[in-house]
Order: C-alpha cells, then sequence, then structure tokens
C-alpha cells in the first residue's frame, strides 16, 4: 500500500509561495489503477512526482509498502553527458538487473536507433521522453506513475505504451494524472480529484467524472 499523511507542497511565488497540497490524505492498494483529475495547476503533476520521490513534501509523510516506478518519461534523472546506453547501463546497474535485457528492451521500445549512442543531451524532447519511457518500464514495478503530459511520439509509439501499461501489466497498481474521462473509464477502477489543494477519493467513477465535471 502507498498511503499520503497529511501531505503539504509549496512552491517559491514572487515573495511569497503558492500552496499546492494543503494536508493531502491518501492511500493506494495493490492492483488499484487510481485516475488523478483536477484543472490545471490542481497539483496533479506535483503529487505524482511526490509519490514517486521525486520531490520532497514540505511536510507530512509518504508511506510506500510497494515498489514505485519514477514518473513514467521523467527524464530530470538523466545524465546528459552520457548516452543512451549509458543510461541504461546506469538503471540496470541501480535496480540490480542484467544490462542486456535492459538494452535490448530499450532498443526495441524506443526506436531511437543510433541515437542511443549519443549523449541525452543532444536529444530533442520527444526522443528524450522516449527514452525515458523506455527506461520506466524496462523495470517491474508493483506500482505505476504516469502523467498523460508525457504520453508522446506517434500512434504506434502510443499503441505500445498502452500495451504495456495496460496489457501486459493489468496486475499492477497505477496512478494516472489526465484531463480524459473516458480514460478513467476505460482503464481506473478509481478517482481522486485535486480541489484546492486537499483530494476527493471516489470508488465510484460515474459519481467521479461528475464531480469532475461539475468543477
Amino acid at each position: 500500500m502507498i498511503v499520503c499523511e497529511n501531505v503539504r507542497k509549496s512552491y517559491p511565488l514572487g515573495h511569497g509561495r503558492k500552496h499546492v497540497l494543503k494536508g493531502l490524505d491518501f492511500s493506494l492498494d495493490r492492483g488499484q489503477r487510481c485516475g488523478l483529475l483536477g484543472r490545471n495547476g490542481a497539483g496533479k503533476s506535483t503529487l505524482i512526482k511526490l509519490i514517486g520521490g521525486v520531490e520532497m513534501p514540505d511536510s507530512g509523510r509518504i508511506i510506500r509498502g510497494m515498489t514505485i516506478s519514477w514518473p513514467l518519461g521523467f527524464g530530470g534523472g538523466f545524465q546528459g553527458s552520457l548516452t543512451g546506453y549509458d543510461n541504461a547501463r546506469f538503471i540496470a546497474r541501480i535496480y540490480g538487473r542484467e544490462y542486456a535485457d535492459i538494452r535490448d528492451f530499450v532498443e526495441d521500445f524506443s526506436e531511437l536507433g543510433r541515437q542511443l549512442k549519443a549523449p541525452v543531451k543532444t536529444y530533442s524532447s520527444g526522443m528524450r521522453a522516449r527514452l525515458a519511457f523506455a527506461l520506466s518500464l524496462a523495470i517491474e514495478f508493483d506500482c505505476y506513475l504516469v502523467d498523460e503530459v508525457i504520453m508522446v511520439g506517434d500512434k504506434n509509439f502510443q499503441r505500445k505504451c498502452y500495451e504495456e501499461l495496460f496489457e501486459r501489466r493489468s496486475d499492477r497498481a497505477l496512478v494516472f494524472a489526465s484531463h480524459s474521462e473516458y480514460f478513467i473509464r476505460d482503464f481506473c477502477n478509481s478517482a481522486v480529484i485535486l480541489r484546492d489543494g486537499v483530494c476527493e477519493i471516489h470508488d465510484n467513477l460515474d459519481q467521479a467524472i461528475q464531480s469532475y465535471q461539475d468543477l
């Protein structure tokens, strides 16, 4: 289980601070697929980064009782001077996986070809997202975190993303930030609406979508 207890997060804004999360309480069980709904700036991406450990809360705590991916597609952890292959080797070493297996998956999934031999700092944003997504999915986790904004690439690449996340890993937990009501209906079994820095939890998707539409 993943548990967020009284989580608060703010960012500097001018001479003050913008308070994004104001005492959020949230939990996720194994196998639960939760859609995050909310207006732009409501804190969906922030919550995903906090759960993934990319950022730290100002206060409160996050208890992680299962293995969690970093936010899928997040490229902030890349070593820009290293090649795509070198970054794959580093991930394999961190997680104790065979480099050859990680390399083969990244080659097939990212479709970056010879660019994998080039330093990541020379990549376009789309290429970095492809590599980041491939590296994220090359490791098996109990829970995957994904922000809709990083669903990039052509239709073939997006199809592969959906197959990996929603078919081959249909038994895993998922936290997915989305503006798509249709997506939430099709792929999630619960929903959380972020509003005014706190969350509204729904097991009934119809009720969740109706509440979201009323925002």
